[in-house]
């Protein structure tokens, strides 16, 4: 409809107040001035007025008390020192309350495979299928491990402790979301840890990954580690990538497979 046409349109009354009924509903409900609105030109918000901010003093309950990390250590050293074999190990390291960790993982993980074996390698943590069944080493990276030292006649369900291997983790309980362990995990761990490998007694140890060998040498880095020959609670140690690495980067399995004919070649080399 044109502009002479609408304005020769005769409104009546009710026409009329319909549309001003209309104008009202999209919002034209201020009549026009002698001066221009800037409907753009919104006023300044004015911020609500906050409450002031009351400042308690925190209670002096458990939750705020300085961390008793040195009483942790000092208690998971006297509960390592007295356990004689690795079964009393296994109940005294699975009853200690020391460590956060218990509280949010279904199962306590201790080892697997023959405690007699000539090897033990040394993880970092469970995974949540190690989780799950309270073994370390059995999810997909376990299953490389297992593949690994198959090539060079080891496994874990050898009875022959010569051809067999010897598993544990730094730490027993999962972290979640497996996140790497804390140092104060690592450290409330490693009584534990050093009496396990006391009682094992393996001539060589394997160093899996990151946090196996920041627990045992105090050293990161894998990648610049892997392969050399280091000493780690008294005995001969070979720094590896974690299987788990090796399932993200296959091209690296072939340095993998060298460090395992170092193993081999240094079992050998022991029994002679």
């Amino acid at each position: 409809m044109d502009q002479a046409t609408y304005q020769g349109i005769a409104l009546d009354a009710d026409t009329a107040l319909a549309l001003l009924d209309w104008q009202l509903e999209m919002g034209c409900d201020v009549p026009m001035t002698d001066a221009p609105i800037d409907r753009f030109d919104l006023p300044a918000r004015v911020a609500p007025t906050a409450p002031p901010l009351v400042l308690e003093a925190p209670s002096l309950g458990a939750a705020t008390e300085p961390d008793d990390l040195a009483a942790r250590l000092a208690e998971a050293g006297a509960l390592a020192a007295a356990a004689g074999d690795l079964a009393a190990l296994a109940a005294a390291q699975e009853g200690f309350d020391g460590i956060e960790l218990k509280k949010g993982a279904r199962n306590f993980c201790f080892a697997d495979g023959n405690p007699a074996a000539r090897v033990l390698i040394l993880g970092e943590a469970p995974g949540d299928e190690e989780d799950r069944q309270g073994r370390p080493f059995v999810g997909r990276a376990g299953q490389m491990l297992d593949r690994m030292f198959s090539a060079i006649g080891l496994a874990r369900d050898a009875v022959d402790a010569e051809r067999a291997v010897y598993i544990t983790n730094v730490l027993t309980w999962r972290p979640p979301g497996n996140r790497d362990p804390s140092p104060d995990e690592i450290a409330v761990s490693l009584p534990f840890l050093r009496r396990h490998i006391e009682l094992a007694q393996p001539d060589l140890i394997v160093l899996m990954g990151n946090i196996a060998c920041q627990a045992a040498i105090e050293k990161r880095g894998i990648l610049r580690l892997r392969g050399q020959w280091v000493q780690a609670f008294g005995r001969p140690a070979l720094p590896m990538t974690h299987p788990a690495y090796l399932l993200r980067n296959p091209a690296a399995k072939r340095d993998a497979w060298g460090d395992l004919l170092s193993l081999q070649e240094r079992l050998e080399s022991l029994s002679v």
